[in-house]
């Protein structure tokens, strides 16, 4: 049986590919927790310096397989007498407050309902020019879950976001970016290379740069004191300042060279 979670490491990039091609990469909860999981394991090994999630075959995520004759098993049955947010709110959590990595969605295709929850989750999105992107839920008598109430008003604004979904709208690639949900579009035929390049872009900076970035961006949306962000923000740069890695920086800088990061 294929496994329905693909990891794919090169150099510091792991890539985590939703593998249910023939479902549309739809979310069953093997390949749901599956996803939680790999983003949980991406996010303790110090190897690894970007991840980036994306879908195999013409689709990201087709939403919640509804076609399952079983919806929940056994895991997911003790998780949601354990844990009421379920797999379906730790996207968010996994991404945003359990990995302190760049995570990059890579949208190779069509993303609903759930599965755009796990895009709009990641901290960026290249999206492809054919793919589509819609919430759903009010096609089928729902409301916004996998953290959509709170990505989509952050990248889009309040009522444009409120808009695309009350009106069950959809967004292909270039609709995308020009909403904001997505920050850069790529033609089809090019994406996985495109995703792949850009990942790599991201590592020819200090790992420990990039987390401390990312934990100073993901406190300030959580936090609405400004005093306590600004000392947030002085705590981390003193932090980056004594690593080897900003002395390297800094040395390369002067020496006119490309640094050579440890992650140190």
């Amino acid at each position: 049986m294929t496994d329905v979670v693909k990891i794919v490491d090169v150099g510091h990039v792991r890539t985590i590919v939703l593998n249910r091609p023939e479902k549309k990469n739809a979310l069953s909860d093997q390949l749901a927790w599956g996803v939680v999981n790999a983003i949980d394991d991406a996010a303790r090994d110090d190897n690894v310096w970007v991840v980036a999630i994306t879908g195999s075959g013409d689709a990201f995520c087709s939403g919640l397989d509804l076609s399952a004759p079983e919806r929940f098993s056994p895991l997911s049955r003790q998780s949601a007498q354990l844990d009421d947010i379920h797999w379906v709110g730790h996207f968010l959590l996994a991404i945003r407050k359990r990995c302190d990595k760049p995570v990059v969605g890579g949208i190779n295709g069509v993303a609903v309902g759930a599965g755009l929850g796990l895009a709009m989750a990641t901290d960026v999105r290249l999206v492809a020019r054919g793919a589509r992107l819609m919430a759903g839920y009010t096609r089928i008598g729902g409301s916004p879950d996998a953290g959509l109430t709170i990505t989509l008003p952050q990248a889009m604004g309040y009522e444009p976001a409120l808009r695309f979904m009350m009106e069950n709208r959809t967004a292909n690639g270039d609709d995308a970016v020009a909403w904001g949900m997505a920050g850069e579009v790529v033609d089809d035929d090019a994406f996985a290379e495109r995703l792949a390049a850009y990942c790599q872009e991201l590592c020819q900076w200090s790992p420990i740069t990039l987390r401390l970035l990312k934990r100073g961006m993901t406190k300030a949306l959580e936090n609405p004191d400004l005093e306590q962000q600004l000392r947030y923000e002085l705590s981390n740069i003193r932090i980056a300042f004594q690593s080897e890695d900003a002395k390297e920086a800094r040395k390369a800088f002067f020496e006119k060279r490309k640094p050579v990061f440890s992650g140190r």
